[in-house]
């Protein structure tokens, strides 16, 4: 009786350690999902105002930005389409937006947002889905890729 009560109280301590495990890996995906969400939230502000010093800073120097019109840009041609103001967001509302964390410093973000945008070509205003990706470089989370596309204009409001 004494090696079954053992082993019931040994599988009852490996029960609650990994319980907590598991509660502390949430907490850790939770508080990652809000430091994106902000990182992401500050991306969009700086886009829409935008300042080359905090561009380079939300930037990862792997950046890869292809727009919805399958033009891609870099770290750097992107801060100069945004710096030079050749390009202006005007508006950026999320329709839907959601954050994974599919792995350890990576984190991706899908949804659809209203963009309103500004340049040489003209004005834009479309609803698009999208893909982001994070990645932790160094502590701090860096914009690296996004790719959208645009919704017909039977899905935009």
């Amino acid at each position: 009786m004494k090696p079954i009560f053992l082993f019931a109280l040994s599988l009852l301590a490996l029960q609650v350690t990994l319980q907590s495990v598991n509660a502390q890996t949430a907490t850790q995906a939770e508080s990652q999902i809000a430091a994106v969400k902000a990182a992401d939230d500050a991306r969009i502000s700086t886009m829409r105002s935008p300042d080359r010093d905090k561009l380079k800073a939300i930037f990862s120097d792997d950046l890869r930005y292809a727009h919805s019109n399958g033009v891609v840009d870099t770290k750097g041609s992107f801060i100069e389409l945004l710096g030079s103001g050749k390009t202006k967001y005007l508006g950026y509302e999320h329709k839907d937006r959601s954050i994974t964390i599919p792995a350890p410093g990576i984190a991706i973000v899908v949804g659809q947002a209203r963009v309103q945008t500004e340049s040489a070509a003209g004005k834009m205003d479309n609803v698009l889905s999208y893909l982001a990706v994070w990645r932790e470089e160094k502590g701090q989370w860096r914009f690296l890729a996004w790719q959208s596309c645009k919704l017909p204009s039977t899905v935009n409001p």
